[in-house]
């Protein structure tokens, strides 16, 4: 992409490059760099490409990763610190906003070093306090966040996932780590490290079973949210209408991350974080009558923690997997699906370049009694056949795509949203 100036562009595309302009080098693009030589650029670091973007070096950035909860948890940032009247941008896998608006469409997790740039020239633009970023494992892999002084690091947990790119467990743990090595100020979720390495230099933590800087002594999650927060100054009470002890870990790294960035009084953080009612397509309801939740998890341990949060209902799963990506998952998300589900549906996710039956055969695999399992290959007629079982009350949870609004088959995109979908099935 190219970040337009007064009288030139910076562009870190061989393809766009022109006699003149500047070329963004990082180690992300270090390989083009001898390429856009050739065509007579200048080429910049990113230091010097944030001083002629007149980026605003008093902007504090906050990034968050983790297997799980990132979206969630910026999200409830990026909330909390607008109702305390800050000016705030956030970008992630939802897109990009700066105090409500939005200004990028969903892309990457975590996008480009340019892309990043475009992103903090309009944070300065508009005079922005904060800007809050999910950091993917590949981001920090590839070097995406090259050049990026954090004011504060997040961590929210980490599971089994990436395998297709990591390889091994111990990849994927090495690579968070490597994030927290420094001696920026961290927020490291205490009860779920599975093996997290981090300086303790200048680390804040946040927990509910282990003794932590930020930990809950009380909590009820039967219908809401409600819980005690110890802090080393003082207490807190937190409401949601949000629901599940992953939600109540969310919110605890929000409200945590807010009390380090702006030392406000726990209440006056408290208050404008009951505001924050949850994320399109994180547990999200779509229907009533019957009870329909639909939900992004795609991991063993997302699965298990929105099902563990329903586990008092009667539940109707429909969930698949996607193609291209770690195949040892799918048996282990068919394991939990059958713990928690009166029935589940096995059907497509984002197949990809994979044979969408081929996944499911790989789901089954995980199965111990498959006599209450359907298999329907078409996303459509699953979630049609899952609304006709729900005659008694049961709640039919949809799990894999969340707000995603395309399913990609044979590495096209095609149109397709849960819950359009639910919501056609229902008005007919």
């Amino acid at each position: 992409m190219k970040i337009e100036l007064k009288d030139n562009f910076i562009t870190d595309d061989t393809r766009e490059v022109i006699k003149g302009c500047y070329f963004l080098s990082s180690k992300f693009n270090a390989k083009f760099e001898q390429t856009a030589k050739e065509n007579g650029v200048k080429v910049i670091n990113l230091d010097k490409a944030k001083e002629l973007l007149g980026i605003d070096s008093n902007i504090k950035i906050v990034g968050i990763t983790g297997t799980n909860g990132k979206t969630t948890t910026a999200a409830a940032i990026y909330s909390t610190l607008l109702d305390l009247r800050y000016s705030v941008f956030l970008c992630g896998t939802r897109g990009a906003f700066v105090n409500e608006k939005q200004v990028d469409k969903k892309g990457l997790t975590t996008s480009s070093p340019i892309r990043i740039l475009s992103y903090l020239k309009t944070a300065s633009y508009e005079k922005c306090d904060y800007f809050i970023m999910e950091v993917s494992s590949h981001a920090i892999a590839q070097n995406r966040i090259e050049g990026l002084n954090f004011a504060l690091k997040i961590f929210t947990n980490i599971t089994q996932d990436h395998l297709d790119y990591h390889k091994t467990m111990a990849e994927y743990l090495a690579v968070k780590s490597s994030f927290f090595m420094d001696e920026t100020p961290k927020l490291i979720n205490k009860d779920q490290l599975n093996g997290l390495v981090f300086n303790p230099k200048n680390a804040y933590t946040y927990g509910i079973k282990e003794i932590a800087t930020f930990k809950v002594v009380a909590y009820s999650i039967d219908k809401g949210i409600d819980a005690t927060i110890k802090t080393l100054n003082q207490d807190g009470e937190l409401e949601s209408d949000m629901v599940g002890e992953f939600n109540l870990y969310n919110l605890l790294a929000a409200f945590s991350a807010v009390a380090i960035l702006t030392k406000k009084p726990n209440l006056e953080i408290t208050k404008a974080l009951s505001n924050f009612a949850g994320v399109a397509g994180r547990m999200e309801l779509v229907s009533d009558n019957p009870r329909v939740i639909v939900d992004f998890a795609h991991t063993p341990d997302g699965v298990e923690k929105v099902l563990n949060a329903l586990k008092h209902d009667k539940l109707i799963v429909v969930f698949g997997a996607g193609g291209d990506r770690d195949k040892t998952k799918r048996p282990l998300m068919a394991a939990i699906a059958e713990h928690f589900a009166y029935k589940i549906i096995v059907t497509s996710d984002n197949p990809r370049t994979e044979d969408a039956n081929s996944i499911i055969d790989d789901i089954f695999k995980g199965f111990k009694d498959s006599s209450k399992v359907l298999r329907e290959v078409d996303r459509k007629k699953a979630i049609k056949a899952a609304l006709n079982l729900a005659q008694n009350g049961e709640v039919v949870v949809i799990l894999g795509k969340g707000d995603e609004d395309y399913q990609e088959i044979n590495g096209v995109k095609h149109h397709f949203s849960d819950k359009e979908v639910v919501r056609e099935i229902l008005c007919k």
